[in-house]
């Protein structure tokens, strides 16, 4: 295999496909590779986990077709370390060269090693509005649970037909994120998927630009096991999750005593900045505490290794005079996925969920557990 390519060119090649590289499963070369097969000017490099395969492609000008499986993190650090130009690559029997400019770097191969292929369903391809699904990914799945060992089936976004729709839904057992897409018709009707929240947080990423930039539409097809999502010059095939998901939607109350209506800019910053106190101790949970009241919310986090801060921000409040206490880190979550100036808290007891949405922005909702505080 030989052929020349643009180094940033062949570089977002290779870091797109590099994300589904994984050392999980141990220290495997084919676990943590990346596979280069090069067909006339193109140039398709794989990368996958166990449950994750990511393909990206690229023109190249190619001089002999052939494959090779090369270490992912060292390759990709390898094109990133060159001056932007021109990136040729030989591959032989037992190494790779990449040179550009003055620089020269032989890798060795992987002999007889493989890397993962999950099966791509046959039915026909539903196409889905890029931008607006990434959107609402961005706001659904930073509540998903990242760690796998709990509760396997919560670290995936289901994907709901409703009547009006498709519903993103998405827990940790901690925080809940709905959203709603009107019209969208992605799964058969009363049906549903659960996808690894690691896939569609892959699938968000491209679709809201980078190598999909002015072409955002997104293909996607589902079997029993598996999904795959294409984008432009890339394809995402996740293996799907099994698994009761929750009944989840019962835990939103049809109505809320209390209501807190702020500027969702000024929340946020004032969230940031009482937040430094805890960002670096060991208690990074420590909670912050929401003082509401007539003309708006305190906010104060107190640690006795940092110290204490407190802010005000104006608002509007219904209701009696609450204080109500939440994982700062899981609230500021909650308030940068709203995309509407004003935010609305509602809240009904310090002890049950409360809820954080944008005013006029019915398709999203954020369900968060307050912290006991004494």
């Amino acid at each position: 295999m030989k052929f020349r390519a643009d180094r940033d060119t062949l570089l977002e090649t290779l870091v797109t496909a590099s994300r589904a590289t994984s050392t999980r499963s141990g220290s495997s070369f084919g676990v943590i590779g990346l596979k280069l097969h090069l067909r006339g000017q193109q140039l398709d490099v794989c990368g996958s986990d166990p449950d994750l395969v990511i393909e990206a492609r690229c023109e190249v000008a190619g001089d002999a077709d052939g494959s090779v499986l090369v270490p992912s993190r060292l390759v990709v650090d390898i094109v990133r370390s060159f001056e932007p130009g021109a990136v040729t690559v030989v591959a032989g029997d037992e190494e790779v060269r990449f040179q550009s400019g003055r620089a020269e770097f032989l890798v060795r191969v992987a002999i007889g090693a493989e890397i993962t292929r999950l099966g791509v369903p046959e039915q026909e391809g539903i196409e889905i509005p890029g931008a607006v699904f990434a959107d609402g990914l961005r706001q659904v799945v930073r509540a998903a649970l990242v760690d796998d060992s709990r509760a396997p089936q919560l670290t995936g976004v289901l994907m709901v037909a409703t009547e009006g729709g498709l519903r993103l839904i998405a827990t940790d057992s901690y925080r809940l994120a709905f959203r709603d897409f009107a019209g969208m018709t992605v799964v058969e009707p009363g049906g549903q998927v659960l996808v690894p929240a690691k896939a569609l947080a892959e699938v968000q990423r491209l679709a809201a630009g980078g190598k999909t930039d002015g072409d955002r539409t997104i293909v996607f097809r589902h079997s029993d096991l598996d999904a795959v999502f294409d984008l432009a010059d890339v394809r995402i095939t996740t293996r799907l999750l099994r698994g009761q998901f929750p009944e989840v939607e019962r835990l939103i109350p049809a109505s809320y005593a209390y209501h807190l209506h702020v500027a969702r800019d000024d929340l946020e910053a004032a969230l940031r900045r009482v937040r430094l106190v805890v960002r670096d101790t060991k208690d990074a949970t420590t909670p912050v505490r929401l003082a509401l009241h007539e003309g708006g919310v305190d906010l104060t986090v107190l640690t006795p290794e940092s110290g204490r801060a407190e802010e005000s921000v104006e608002g509007d409040f219904e209701g009696d005079d609450l204080t109500v206490a939440f994982n700062p880190s899981y609230l500021l979550d909650g308030v940068e996925a709203v995309q509407a100036d004003t935010l609305i808290l509602e809240v009904n007891d310090p002890g049950k969920p409360a809820l954080v949405r944008g005013e006029g922005e019915d398709e999203y909702r954020y369900l968060l557990m307050p912290v006991k505080v004494s």
